[in-house]
């Protein structure tokens, strides 16, 4: 995603990435969705974690999404969040070293999710300058 907006935030479950770079007037929004957005993570039936692994197709997506971003939030309700942070350290080191923090969200609204980055973004961006 080509985009003019120095900040991004993704929210992200099993199912699909909101993804929105924004700056404090305007955001755009994309939405990239798992393969097979039905399927359980949990089986606690299973032997060892009883989770099944995120589709790395969906990750590779969700983190091309925001490749472009000079800062990212990433939030979301479950483990995803933490499975697409390790999955951005495995690939794309710089991106890495762009993630100013995971963050735990239930399910909320669009509005609220960039009203949250903004408000996060808006601390962070007085001891974090603004190049890429």
């Amino acid at each position: 995603m080509t985009s003019p907006h120095f900040h991004a935030v993704i929210w992200i479950d099993h199912r699909e990435a909101r993804v929105f770079h924004f700056n404090p007037s305007d955001a755009d929004k994309l939405v990239v969705r798992a393969d097979n957005p039905n399927r359980h993570v949990h089986h606690h039936r299973e032997v060892g974690s009883g989770h099944e692994p995120v589709d790395e197709n969906f990750l590779r997506s969700a983190m091309e999404a925001i490749a472009d971003a000079g800062i990212v939030l990433i939030v979301g309700p479950a483990q995803t969040k933490h499975a697409l942070e390790k999955y951005i350290a495995d690939h794309n080191p710089a991106l890495k070293a762009k993630i100013a923090a995971v963050e735990t969200a239930d399910h909320p609204s669009d509005g609220q999710i960039v009203a949250h980055a903004r408000k996060y973004f808006k601390a962070e961006d007085r001891t974090t300058p603004q190049t890429r």
